[in-house]
């Protein structure tokens, strides 16, 4: 099964193509050769290059004459600053996640639904800092970490179906679930207990215990999370921190009322 930024690039065309590239060029995290993008490219060698030239015409994409490389245009950090003022819940979270951090002492994660994948929209690290793969900007998998399940099970059927059908179930550990049966049935047990958890089903030693932000409607906004290791927590020990993630969301999503954010998991019409 195709992922889902490849699959959207299928069908919007030229356009979609060129953002297929764009995201192929900062997934490298660094400044990155044709041959390299070639290499882990869908796109034939003529079109590749016709798209990364449309692209560095409009300043998305810049090209490094000295190391021979594209990396990331001075456009693009532009147009993603006014993104995040305007779409993320991140300024509005921003001094609630702040005063969370500060009361509990480990990783807080802010993150919303990007169509079928979790955007991690900010991030606090704990007063002792752990390594892990989540950081603000950076996606990851819906039905392997206990943000994205959160905001899965509160997301209407509707919007739930095709999220649950363009997930990879890729096992990164021995604890992840690996099909949409497994995921469903966790998604009963979140709304039944009322949060998610991550027991180290993304990275092993990494557990993390999760809310929805939610608005007065219902409508999933973002996701909440506090994530530790298995040294220092256990999954009952983080539930035991559900109460203050209580507060901490509904201040947010008190405050977020009176923004517009774009819904994430419905498609444009």
């Amino acid at each position: 099964m195709p992922d889902p930024i490849t699959q959207r690039a299928n069908e919007a065309g030229t356009v979609g193509k060129a953002l297929n590239v764009l995201d192929q060029v900062a997934s490298f995290g660094r400044p990155v050769r044709f041959s390299e993008l070639l290499e882990s490219s869908d796109y034939p060698k003529a079109t590749l290059y016709r798209l990364l030239q449309s692209l560095v015409q409009q300043g998305m994409v810049s090209y490094e004459s000295e190391r021979s490389a594209y990396v990331l245009g001075v456009r693009l950090v532009r147009l993603a600053h006014q993104a995040w003022r305007q779409a993320s819940l991140a300024p509005v979270a921003r001094r609630y996640i702040d005063a969370l951090s500060l009361q509990i002492g480990e990783t807080v994660h802010l993150a919303q639904l990007d169509h079928a994948q979790v955007l991690y929209v900010d991030k606090r690290n704990a007063a002792v800092p752990v390594e892990m793969y989540s950081q603000a900007g950076k996606v990851g998998p819906v039905y392997c970490t206990g943000v994205g399940k959160a905001m899965l099970a509160w997301s209407p059927l509707e919007a739930q179906t095709p999220i649950i059908e363009q997930q990879s179930y890729h096992p990164f550990t021995q604890n992840t679930l690996t099909s949409r049966r497994a995921l469903r049935a966790e998604l009963d047990i979140i709304c039944s207990r009322g949060f998610a958890y991550d027991n180290e089903e993304h990275e092993p030693g990494i557990i993390c215990v999760a809310l929805p932000i939610l608005s007065q409607t219902g409508r999933v906004l973002g996701g909440l999370s506090v994530t530790s290791t298995t040294g220092r927590h256990s999954l009952e020990s983080l539930a035991a921190l559900v109460p203050h993630m209580k507060t901490t969301v509904g201040r947010i999503a008190e405050d977020a009322e009176s923004w517009r954010f774009p819904d994430q998991t419905e498609n444009p019409v």
